[in-house]
């Protein structure tokens, strides 16, 4: 058993706050990693805030990269030594992760959104005898150390900062998986990315990859849509009372764009995303909203072979994407950097006050600082 110090919510709508808590020596398929760095995420917040339904009090984060400490029994992923991003998690024999696609696992929202604990029950995660929520999205790594899910799992070069790795998790491959994975935009086509966070920016950096013709940053935020600009948008739009579907249509020569990638959550903002398309195009539903939340749609808009796709996680097989991404950071095509905000640990609460507020694009918290 290992003694670390989590950031521990009590209750729903609780501040993050720092607590002795106990670990489990690792079981069967699990791995002891020291955490070096963890970025925030807007689902961390709203667990946190209770409107996803996670065991408290309990221990959240899943944007974690460490250095591994121990492995249990069975596992030959990493050993010890090992840099590693901790990403989701995934049962490995569905059908959907057998053909590669374990984002959308069978298991995925019982292991990584709402579980809380191990197959068997236990939790990874204690204090004073009593088991925490932990094991979120297979990590639990807002704490100094975590017990990870082998298939969490991701080994990467030691050679890049933690606060680089970390994004990579969750918001870099959702937002850069939305364009590769789900959308594949062919050469000189369009796309659009409405909001301007860390997952609809790092689409635009995806998208500067690709051969479009037209990349359209849709946001609120100058400095966000300046950003975009340096990274591969070809035309920024402040989207602040405008009819955002006739503008996209404006900037398109009135076709329409061929591809949207929704990063909000907006039922709104989505609803001008599928307005905006052009006949055949396809909008990537990224944002998610409060459960509930429903779009109206006209069946007659999607005739002309209009699509809505859901995507979690990118659809990315992380054993792939991460370390593609990587290398992308360290031949210096995805600038991963400008996003980046970084936070001690030990303000933890400070730092998610702050990404809540919209000061950061991308809160990350250091371990070792």
């Amino acid at each position: 058993m290992t003694t670390t110090q989590a950031a521990v919510v009590e209750s729903p709508g609780a501040a993050f706050t720092l607590r002795d808590v106990e670990l489990d020596a690792p079981r069967q398929g699990e791995i002891l990693v020291r955490m070096k760095a963890a970025g925030i995420c807007h689902t961390d917040l709203t667990v946190a805030a209770g409107h996803i339904p996670f065991p408290l009090p309990g221990v959240l984060g899943h944007e974690g990269a460490g250095v591994v400490e121990e492995t249990g029994p069975g596992v030959t992923k990493v050993k010890p030594g090992d840099h590693v991003v901790l990403t989701f998690t995934s049962c490995g024999s569905c059908a959907s992760c057998r053909i590669g696609h374990p984002a959308y696992c069978t298991t995925w929202i019982p292991q990584n959104l709402i579980g809380g604990k191990r197959a068997d029950g236990s939790s990874p995660i204690s204090r004073g005898g009593v088991a925490l929520g932990g094991r979120f999205f297979g990590q639990s790594s807002f704490a100094r150390h975590s017990v990870a899910d082998e298939r969490s799992v991701v080994k990467v070069d030691p050679d890049l900062p933690f606060e680089l790795l970390a994004p990579l998790a969750c918001s870099v491959q959702t937002g850069t998986g939305a364009v590769w994975n789900t959308l594949r935009p062919e050469p000189g086509t369009s796309i659009a990315v409405i909001g301007t966070g860390a997952v609809g920016l790092a689409a635009v950096m995806g998208a500067a990859l690709t051969p479009v013709s037209q990349i359209i940053a849709v946001g609120r935020q100058a400095a966000q849509l300046e950003l975009a600009a340096k990274i591969g948008a070809t035309h920024t739009v402040d989207s602040t009372g405008l009819d955002l579907a006739a503008e996209l249509r404006k900037i398109t020569g009135g076709a329409g764009v061929d591809y949207v990638v929704e990063a909000v959550g907006n039922p709104d903002v989505l609803r001008a995303g599928i307005e905006a398309l052009a006949p055949r195009g396809a909008v990537a539903v990224v944002g998610a909203p409060p459960y509930g939340v429903e779009v109206s749609v006209d069946v007659h808009r999607l005739l002309p072979g209009r699509r809505i796709l859901g995507v979690c996680e990118g659809d990315s097989d992380p054993d792939r994407l991460i370390p593609l991404l990587a290398r992308l950071i360290r031949g210096g095509r995805l600038p991963v950097q400008p996003l980046i905000r970084e936070y001690d640990f030990a303000d933890i609460q400070a730092a998610a006050d702050d990404f809540r507020s919209g000061k950061n694009i991308k809160t990350i918290l250091r371990f070792d600082a």
